[in-house]
């Protein structure tokens, strides 16, 4: 560490509970960069927009505010059609339509637990688990208020995958060599 450097942190409130996380290795780092620009390209635009169908507000690291609980995932996504102005906030409140956590082995647990049951609770209808050491992409849909696994890809494959199904996603991207 060069000295006088300081280690930044990514902070979530969980259940009244702090949780303060080193921001990300490489692998984790390249994960969640290449599915955001993956996706930011074709959907973040106004729906029928080119070069993809469009629809979406897809951010990076949003803070969400839901109910007594703060949390940051990697990516998440709100459809225009519920959300159709992006506020100027600096914690959004409406639960967002889909959300991609990139798991790391500090925060494996954590992001498979906790955090899942509250987005289960807030009704985000669909979320991904993504694991760069293990190269898989987990989709999960929301029903009954439970998590129900749809599909799990892993290597370096392509795939289309729900809520994005209408673009074929290149898996190769994601994953470091």
């Amino acid at each position: 560490m060069v000295s006088g450097a300081r280690r930044v942190l990514s902070a979530e409130i969980i259940d009244g509970d702090l949780y303060a996380s080193p921001r990300p290795a490489s692998p984790h780092a390249l994960a969640s960069s290449a599915i955001g620009s993956d996706l930011f390209g074709r959907f973040n635009d106004p729906p029928g927009s080119e070069p993809g169908p469009g629809g979406w507000w897809i951010l990076i690291e949003p803070e969400l505010h839901l109910g007594p609980d703060v949390l940051v995932p990697d990516i998440a996504g709100w459809r225009r059609e519920r959300m159709p102005v992006l506020p100027n906030v600096v914690g959004f409140t409406l639960a967002p339509d889909w959300l991609c956590e990139v798991v790391s082995p500090s925060t494996r647990a954590l992001d498979r637990t906790r955090k899942m049951r509250i987005y289960a609770r807030e009704t985000v209808p669909h979320c991904w688990l993504v694991d760069p050491l293990t190269r898989t992409l987990e989709v999960y849909r929301l029903e009954a208020g439970g998590w129900v696994l749809t599909d799990t890809f892993g290597g370096a494959t392509r795939v289309r995958a729900e809520p994005f199904a209408a673009v074929e996603l290149d898996l190769r991207r994601w994953w470091l060599d």
